[in-house]
């Protein structure tokens, strides 16, 4: 009988192909099992041009890979007392009001910003001048919200799950609770804490920040910005430039930039109970389901107070254990946490979107499983 070959054989031919075909520019993947680094690999070019390599510490735009560690700092205000969780948005954003199609003004609480229920989307008509964190217009956050609040909201909060603008709705009423920006609050409720030097809302590294690339016909593309990408079922818009804008708002949804070792290490640490960032208590509201069964667009998943969680991987043919955690960001990114296995995996990668939907994230995962 043939042994199963090695996580790192598995691991390294799906990266191997990925690169050798140019689907993927360049790569980091990490993998911990009980608390050890059971794997590393950088792979591929931060900037193929330029023949420069990826490193272990190549910076990544992150994207809504961003999320978790808002919404982890949304958390650690909450055990504060800045916030609660069930407060209207208008306690901190007053005239923060979108209207349903019949013209009534629903409330919107908090945990409806966080879980994806508040009625607001992704995919804003352009003229609405909404920036959804990856391109659009230069703008402050206040007029961004502004913006965001005239426009109708999809459902009645609650009634209906839809990825969205939320995050980045949140991130400004987190200035306006605390009294302080948002990178600043993330800076001092979770990256400083963890001591994620490498991740940020705007690069102070920029030589070491990767170059961006999309799909391309035979093989992936340079960007350029403004770029747009689409897989057939999902259209984006990425203006690579935006990570460099210090006028525009930071985005909580979208605008962080950091490093595969940063993000396994913020990951380690909620999976091993929180500590130094957030209690017990805030861990099991980002493990378990809070949507009910609204459909989240994957068989078996709902969504917490942060990301997807996997109830039932078998609709989906997943091989994770149930109550997995996993998310990704739309510029080349999946990650998830088994928490039953002990096991987080980060993927990052430069080039989108095939670094955070379809075969190469996918053929991680299994290849983790063996």
């Amino acid at each position: 009988m043939t042994a199963k070959p090695s996580l790192a054989a598995r691991l390294d031919a799906v990266i191997d192909a990925a690169v050798a075909e140019g689907r993927i520019v360049g790569t980091v993947v990490m993998v911990a099992e009980g608390g050890a680094i059971a794997y590393a690999r950088a792979a591929g070019h931060a900037d193929r041009e330029a023949g420069v390599a990826t490193r272990d510490d190549t910076i990544f735009r992150l994207a809504s890979v961003t999320k978790p560690m808002v919404a982890a700092t949304a958390l650690s205000l909450a055990e504060d007392g800045v916030i609660g969780i069930d407060d209207p948005v208008t306690r901190f954003l007053p005239a923060f009001r979108p209207k349903l199609a019949d013209g009534s003004t629903p409330v919107i609480t908090i945990r409806q910003l966080l879980t994806h229920t508040s009625g607001l989307i992704y995919g804003y008509d352009p003229a609405s001048g909404i920036c959804e964190g990856i391109a659009g217009p230069s703008i402050g956050m206040a007029e961004n919200i502004a913006r965001i609040a005239s426009q109708p909201l999809a459902f009645a909060p609650g009634s209906d799950f839809r990825y969205s603008v939320a995050i980045d709705v949140l991130g400004g009423l987190l200035e306006q609770a605390a009294g302080a920006s948002l990178p600043d609050l993330v800076a001092a409720k979770v990256t400083g804490p963890l001591g994620l030097a490498d991740t940020e809302f705007f690069p102070s590294k920029p030589e070491r920040l990767a170059t961006a690339y999309a799909d391309g016909a035979a093989a992936a593309v340079r960007m350029e910005d403004p770029h747009v990408v689409s897989n057939g079922e999902l259209g984006v818009t990425f203006s690579p430039g935006r990570a460099f804008d210090r006028a525009t708002f930071a985005s909580g949804g979208a605008g962080m930039v950091g490093t595969a070792p940063d993000f396994l290490a913020f990951l380690e640490a909620l999976r091993s109970g929180g500590a130094p960032i957030l209690s017990p208590a805030s861990i099991a509201l980002l493990s378990a389901n809070a949507v009910g069964g609204f459909n989240t667009g994957v068989f078996g998943r709902g969504f917490s107070l942060g990301w997807s969680i996997f109830e039932d991987p078998a609709a989906s043919g997943a091989p994770v254990s149930p109550g997995t955690w996993a998310w990704g960001g739309v510029y080349g990114h999946s990650w998830f946490v088994d928490p039953a296995r002990a096991l987080s995996v980060v993927s990052f990668s430069n080039t989108a979107l095939a670094g955070v939907g379809g075969a190469y994230p996918t053929a991680i995962r299994d290849a983790v499983y063996g």
